[in-house]
């Protein structure tokens, strides 16, 4: 039997979106890494999502994410975005909530085809990134390169649902060093479950330049747990205030780290590109 998908993207950021609300999707490893394939019979994605039913009252939906080596993921800001939309656009409504491995999250609409998404309280104790050993995650003694002379030492790590370390510099930096670095970084045995790898460039106190070397993908378009990490950890630091521009290259992210309640509140667009059925085989 064939399935339905939506091909979706967050600022280039780009899912296949698949409802399983009724007819229920278990695909391997495998099937997942055929889907997001580019080229060769896959359809070509960063992550894969799978939308079921609600686990829980209060949820419209439980949500899955699958990064594109097949691994599953506890979470996918730019994809949050694409699901809430789905889901209030569905049900006519202006606002969501539904579950994920990571917890409970939840979205507003913000404009045509912008959305808010709650993305909860950031995680930064060691064990809870995790880290192999303790240490303070605001300043992880970490450096990539020379022993006299690093290109990136000290970063902060955070957990939005995934892990990050997140790595401050001087200038933006170029395609050629995020996956020549992020690469060597993703599986150093300081992180066991791996790690997402963000080079944040603080323009101003409301404005970082990002790139983001994803955990099970590569160098993406854009990374909305990325954005958010890069703003607590400039916060953490002291470097920005609460609410800050997040900026790919593919465009911005609007970021707050609320002093209210500690949650990280993620603004952006989203784009709903085409549907089609996925090809006989991965219809798992």
């Amino acid at each position: 039997m064939s399935r339905t998908f939506l091909k979706m993207n967050g600022l280039g950021n780009d899912f296949v979106v698949i409802e399983s609300l009724t007819q229920p999707f278990d695909p391997s490893p495998e099937q997942i890494r055929q889907i997001a394939k580019r080229g060769q019979g896959g359809i070509g994605c960063d992550q894969v999502v799978a939308i079921d039913p609600p686990k829980a009252p209060g949820a419209s939906a439980y949500v899955r994410f699958w990064n594109a080596d097949g691994e599953e993921a506890g979470a996918c800001g730019n994809a949050t975005r694409c699901v809430a939309w789905l889901l209030m656009r569905s049900g006519g409504k202006d606002a969501v909530a539904f579950d994920t491995s990571a917890g409970r999250l939840s979205g507003v609409m913000a404009g045509d085809k912008r959305v808010t998404v709650d993305m909860g309280e950031p995680r930064l104790a060691w064990e809870q990134i995790p880290l192999a050993e303790e240490m303070d995650t605001a300043r992880v003694e970490l450096q990539v390169g020379p022993i006299d002379a690093p290109w990136v030492h000290t970063p902060v790590c955070v957990s939005m649902g995934n892990p990050h370390v997140v790595f401050f510099v001087d200038a933006p930096v170029s395609d050629e060093f995020a996956e020549k670095t992020g690469s060597l970084v993703e599986h150093h045995p300081l992180f066991p479950e791996g790690v997402n790898v963000g080079f944040a460039h603080v323009v101003s106190r409301d404005h970082i330049k990002l790139k983001v070397w994803e955990r099970g993908a590569g160098l993406t378009a854009a990374c909305g747990t990325g954005a958010c990490a890069a703003q607590v950890a400039a916060v953490r630091r002291g470097l920005t205030d609460r609410v800050a521009t997040v900026e790919f290259e593919s465009g911005p992210l609007v970021i707050e780290w609320r002093q209210a309640d500690g949650h990280v509140i993620m603004t952006g667009p989203v784009a709903l590109e085409f549907t089609g059925k996925l090809p006989e085989g991965i219809a798992a």
